[in-house]
């Protein structure tokens, strides 16, 4: 692959999962990302190495990202406003890698709770809309369908990241066009525990009460259950058919029944879209609180917190209590939850969309951490919408909430035991995940660097980046078009 086509380590780019239209890049994001290139070309020829071989490695990462919290503090500065959220880059990071290694790169434990991947008929070729709407198809491969395989995917999230274990998580889509079905999803658990152990990828089951589809009722959900390793729910209360809440309060059973026969097969865990809403109501979490409420011994992951695209996110004030996150986190509050309660508040989207701006990110976080809890803030990333998740990993790990906000608005420190919780552990225990018995595969850190380097696309985003593409996905699924 030529230099130039060569992203950034740090991918700041528009990019979306499909479910919204991705904000342009901002003012910030825009001069951050042309100051980052012309440092990466400077410490590449002050290290030694070649452009390309500099922005995969760790010291690009660390490089990109000193300079964009450098221009997110020049901009709050010429603005007298306050600095929320930095990330904390040593200077000398940015051109050794092993400094790098201190900051960005761990042995640590991290599970990722959304991540995805597009099957096909291996007997004929993709869908022909596939390569006009996910980049995807277009990933360096001399095969377009090798870019939509399982080895790539695992090649992606548990060979070049740091992802100890992967959740795979259904898309809105029912019916024989599903395009990641439960057998697909076990067979790719099948490859990874041959490749690296048993345990690395685990799966959800795909309920979607309001479409009538066969195999996604809530009738279904048992038989399902004995069928495949379920280890959760995913449901969509906003999509696949009419509208319906977890709490009943759409004026239907189905919310209810569907937590009733989840917890009647013993796997109680549910995860739901809320958030990235496209205007629908339903995706809301205003049902969320009551539900969790009426059913303490069920867990509820909250895909996405609640956050919508481009919203303003602030501190939670009773002004703003039902925007963005403040939604999920007054819907608990309402019904009478504290931290630590039965609800997670998860990041896949979230904070892809939050690097770029510090502060926004730093309220974000620091809101959910409050008010549901250091215990309850689970990781995602919604990959592989967008590429290899490394960069969102390293972001997280870089990333601080200042004192000064820590000050204003009681938010925590970002300690390492706190952002330990955040990238694994918290969902390791929802998931009954021992960390200690997670067999990884045989690949030391500068092994997992080695192998960035080898491949075309793990700086490249594959999820769609414009308005257009957005609406051309969801009408290509027969999606009702609300972006």
């Amino acid at each position: 692959m030529d230099d130039d086509a060569i992203g950034l380590p740090i991918k700041l780019g528009p990019c979306s999962n499909g479910e919204f239209v991705p904000t342009p890049p901002t003012d910030v994001v825009l001069e951050a990302a042309r100051r980052a290139r012309e440092a990466c070309d400077v410490n590449a020829r002050r290290t030694g190495v070649s452009r390309r071989d500099f922005l995969l490695s760790l010291a690009g990462a660390a490089t990109t990202l000193s300079v964009l919290a450098a221009c997110s503090k020049e901009k709050e500065r010429s603005t007298s406003a306050t600095t929320g959220g930095t990330f904390d880059v040593p200077d000398e990071a940015t051109t050794s890698t092993s400094a790098a290694r201190e900051v960005l790169n761990s042995d640590g434990f991290v599970m990722d709770v959304q991540t995805h991947f597009l099957e096909y008929d291996d007997t004929g070729d993709p869908p022909s809309f596939w390569g006009e709407i996910f980049p995807q198809s277009r990933c360096g491969e001399a095969d377009s369908r090798d870019c939509f395989s399982t080895g790539y995917f695992l090649d992606l999230i548990l060979a070049s990241s740091d992802t100890s274990v992967g959740v795979l998580s259904a898309v809105p889509i029912v019916g024989a066009d599903a395009p990641l079905s439960s057998r697909r999803m076990a067979e790719a658990m099948d490859v990874a525990d041959e490749l690296c152990g048993n345990g690395r990828l685990l799966m959800q089951g795909h309920v979607a009460p309001n479409n009538g589809a066969p195999d996604t009722t809530i009738e279904a959900m048992a038989d399902a259950a004995t069928r495949w390793p379920i280890k959760a729910w995913k449901a969509y209360t906003h999509a696949s058919g009419p509208g319906w809440f977890l709490d009943g309060s759409d004026g239907t059973d189905l919310g209810p029944r569907f937590i009733q026969a989840a917890r009647d097969t013993g796997v109680s865990v549910i995860a739901v879209h809320k958030g990235f809403s496209g205007g629908s109501r339903f995706a809301a979490p205003v049902d969320v609180g009551p539900a969790a409420r009426d059913n303490p011994d069920v867990s509820f992951t909250i895909y996405h917190s609640g956050y919508e695209s481009g919203g303003a996110e602030g501190p939670y004030e009773e002004a703003t209590r039902d925007v963005g996150v403040n939604r999920l986190i007054t819907s608990v509050i309402d019904a009478g939850l504290g931290p630590g309660s039965n609800v997670y508040g998860e990041l896949g989207s979230t904070w892809r969309a939050l690097m770029g701006d510090p502060t926004k990110a730093a309220h974000v976080i620091g809101k959910l951490l409050v008010h549901l809890g250091e215990d309850n803030v689970i990781w995602g990333t919604d990959s592989i919408w967008y590429g290899s998740p490394q960069d969102q990993i390293q972001a997280f790990r870089a990333f601080e909430i200042t004192p000064a906000f820590q000050e204003q608005f009681g938010y925590p420190a970002l300690t390492a035991q706190i952002k330990a919780k955040i990238l694994g552990l918290n969902a390791a225990r929802v998931y009954g995940v021992d960390p200690e018995t997670v067999t990884r595969c045989e690949l030391s850190p500068e092994e997992r660097e080695e192998l960035r380097l080898s491949m075309p696309s793990v700086n490249s985003t594959f999820g769609p980046r414009t308005r257009a593409q957005v609406v051309a996905h969801q009408r290509a699924h027969g999606f009702e078009v609300a972006v």
